[in-house]
């Protein structure tokens, strides 16, 4: 995992895991900044849940495009340098170096959930929405969208890791971001649907255990497809 750091040190990653929420954040600004006399009066009855909510929907799709940005750029590090041999020659296993990307993909990704959290409650506090933040919903609003995302991270993990041409993966993932905008005239067993958190139980967090157990099946098949393969 230190190798893992510092090879991303100095690359686009990090302003990426930034960038996202930052922009979410600052869209929806723009968004009460404009329409705050009529936004106030359409969620008076709630002011925080109707902020959230608009941040949620914007989040949700920039949370699925950054996953894929993100997967892709770990694994261009090692594509680009044509260094895949080298690090599987390093004293660990194959699983170990698979999954260490998995580990750094998920942090990241947890990070960037937690600046939507904190950036959603400085913009609330700055728009004077009151003091009664709802700290649970808000942090289910930022993670749970992700949690139920974690087969889409993981079949995005193995993609870029197993394919050179990034192209494959970045496109496979922009497709998925659409479906799941459309996610509401799909079955509840579509994967692509649940980070949207709707279903036929109106508990979202049902897609939440599913997106969780779905994902560790998941990586463990991608990890052992990945163990067994020649690394080129």
């Amino acid at each position: 995992m230190a190798s893992e750091f510092i090879k991303i040190r100095r690359k686009m990653i990090l302003f990426l895991v930034v960038l996202g929420p930052l922009g979410v954040i600052g869209l929806q600004a723009a968004n009460f900044g404009l329409r705050y006399d009529w936004l106030t009066k359409v969620y008076k009855d709630n002011l925080w849940v109707g902020l959230i909510d608009n941040a949620t929907m914007l989040a949700i799709p920039t949370l699925l495009i950054g996953l894929t940005i993100l997967t892709s750029m770990i694994a261009t590090i090692e594509h680009q340098t044509n260094a895949w041999k080298l690090t599987v020659a390093l004293p660990v296993s194959k699983r170990t170096i698979y999954f260490s990307k998995v580990i750094l993909s998920f942090l990241l990704l947890t990070l960037s959930c937690l600046l939507l959290f904190v950036g959603t409650i400085v913009l609330g506090i700055t728009l004077k929405l009151g003091m009664d933040i709802p700290f649970l919903y808000l942090l289910k609003k930022s993670y749970f969208p992700f949690l139920a995302a974690m087969p889409l991270l993981s079949i995005q993990i193995w993609l870029s890791i197993t394919i050179k041409n990034q192209a494959i993966p970045l496109t496979i993932g922009i497709l998925g971001t659409i479906l799941t905008l459309y996610g509401g005239s799909f079955p509840d067993w579509f994967p692509w649907k649940w980070p949207m958190l709707s279903n036929q139980w109106n508990e979202p967090l049902y897609f939440v255990v599913f997106g969780l157990i779905t994902g560790i099946i998941l990586t463990l098949l991608s990890m052992m497809d990945f163990n067994r393969k020649d690394v080129k």
